[in-house]
């Protein structure tokens, strides 16, 4: 059980930070880095939720992609050492990774293709979860260079893969199925 009974501590004032392990790293560490992009992200979608009906399948998958974030940065923040700690780190599953997956599915299906890209745009909510989308690529991008170096469960980078493209369709399904979408037209201002 999580308990913040204060909220400044004083023990980052040298530049460090606390993993879950109990270990002390430098708070421009990757590992710091990966999982403090992963909280970014999950901050924009708190910023896209404020533009869509709570009522909504889109919100009610992005209510459980908040908490599924807290997971990945549960799970980041505890390096897997092969040390007893005693406790079981909370790790982000391949169901997780499954879930979004049938979310992606069920908007998608939705959706006329695509015959061109996507400018960021359209809704409220749509832009930002285009910048949810951006940030979601930044936070994989640092977990792939952490797992170049340390051991990174495999099942929260394609969780990162996957929730790129949630939002991306998401976007899509808030601008009226695509209907409002903003098309980039190559070469128009030439």
């Amino acid at each position: 059980m999580v308990v913040l009974n204060k909220i400044y501590t004083k023990t980052g004032d040298d530049g460090t930070t606390a993993l879950g392990s109990g270990e002390r790293r430098p708070k421009n560490d990757l590992r710091i880095e990966a999982y403090g992009t992963v909280d970014e992200a999950n901050a924009v979608v708190g910023l896209a939720r404020l533009h869509i009906d709570d009522a909504s399948e889109v919100d009610q998958t992005l209510n459980r992609i908040q908490n599924d974030l807290f997971d990945l940065g549960a799970d980041l923040a505890t390096p897997e050492t092969g040390e007893d700690l005693g406790y079981e780190p909370l790790r982000v599953t391949e169901g997780q990774v499954s879930a979004i997956e049938e979310a992606i599915d069920l908007l998608n299906a939705d959706l006329s293709p695509l015959r061109s890209f996507v400018l960021p745009g359209g809704s409220a909510a749509s832009a930002h979860l285009h910048l949810a989308r951006t940030v979601s690529r930044r936070a994989e991008r640092l977990m792939v260079d952490l797992a170049a170096h340390e051991k990174v469960n495999p099942a929260a980078v394609k969780y990162m893969n996957r929730l790129s493209d949630y939002f991306f369709v998401a976007s899509r399904y808030l601008n009226d199925k695509g209907e409002q979408d903003v098309l980039w037209v190559p070469g128009q201002n030439r």
